[in-house]
């Protein structure tokens, strides 16, 4: 006997939750042949908010973390991923109709670059701080600092890489991420956020919205409680605007580009902090 297809809704990842849209909205995913693959919350401006305040609450505790406790905790996700390789090829096999193998190399590759990251945590600072010359009997120390909360548009045509790519370095320092997640290829972003939800990671470090990046991003641009605004995804969107809305609550902002695998991508959302101390005398 043939069983009925049950259709799957998914929601979206706020506060370690997972939530409905608060709109009830939802819109339908699809195949790259046009076929039904699962209904997806559609994100509203209460539901970045909820985000934000989410992200928010969680800096203190993210940030004030051992860069070493930080690092290990983001290397648990990898194994979680790596655990879960088959789910996330078989996704983007059907978002993205690539082959089997193709979508291997993807996942394989989110994995590694996840590891790359991971191993920054505790060492980043001493490539990006430094201990500067000075005239006169002090310690004059630069140290890099977490922004706080990171609102990221993720690359529109990546099902995983392109999402990893931007919320894995944004962790790495500190911060706390509420991503808007690919519109037309969600699908591997929620199944992140089921992986975020069973590892050490605390709730509310990360924030997964899906829907429109053109609905939600104005919203996060222009929130006074989002301090850095990552638009690498945001390409085909009006990000000038978007720039323009940042600027007037001084955000940091990284403007659309290519997704790479870098240090500048953690230094990005970085605030430098100096220090003087006088040096004992002898």
């Amino acid at each position: 006997m043939s069983r009925l297809a049950v259709p799957k809704t998914y929601k979206l990842y706020i506060g370690g939750a997972f939530p409905r849209s608060e709109s009830g909205r939802t819109y339908e995913v699809a195949s790259s042949k046009g076929a039904f693959l699962a209904n997806a919350a559609k994100a509203s401006r209460k539901d970045a908010r909820d985000a934000v305040v989410a992200a928010r609450a969680a800096v203190g505790g993210w940030s004030g973390a051992t860069a070493y406790n930080r690092g290990q905790v983001l290397y648990r996700i990898a194994e979680l991923l790596e655990g879960r390789r088959e789910q996330f090829v078989a996704e983007i096999v059907d978002a993205e109709g690539v082959s089997a193998g193709k979508a291997t190399a993807q996942v394989d590759a989110a994995i590694d670059r996840w590891v790359w990251y991971a191993g920054w945590a505790d060492k980043y600072a001493q490539v990006s701080g430094n201990a500067n010359p000075v005239s006169g009997p002090y310690f004059n120390i630069s140290v890099p600092e977490p922004t706080g909360v990171v609102a990221i548009v993720a690359p529109q045509d990546s099902s995983l890489l392109g999402l990893v790519s931007v919320v894995a370095p944004a962790l790495v320092a500190g911060n706390t991420v509420v991503v808007v997640a690919s519109e037309r290829l969600p699908l591997s972003a929620i199944s992140l956020s089921e992986v975020l939800a069973t590892s050490d990671v605390p709730k509310g470090v990360v924030n997964v919205l899906t829907g429109s990046p053109a609905e939600i991003a104005p919203w996060l641009a222009s929130h006074a409680d989002v301090n850095g605004l990552d638009l690498t995804g945001a390409g085909d969107l009006d990000w000038v605007d978007l720039q323009v809305a940042a600027a007037e609550t001084l955000k940091r902002v990284l403007a659309p580009q290519d997704v790479d695998q870098s240090l500048g991508r953690i230094t990005a959302f970085t605030e430098t902090k100096t220090v003087w101390h006088t040096k004992g005398l002898i």
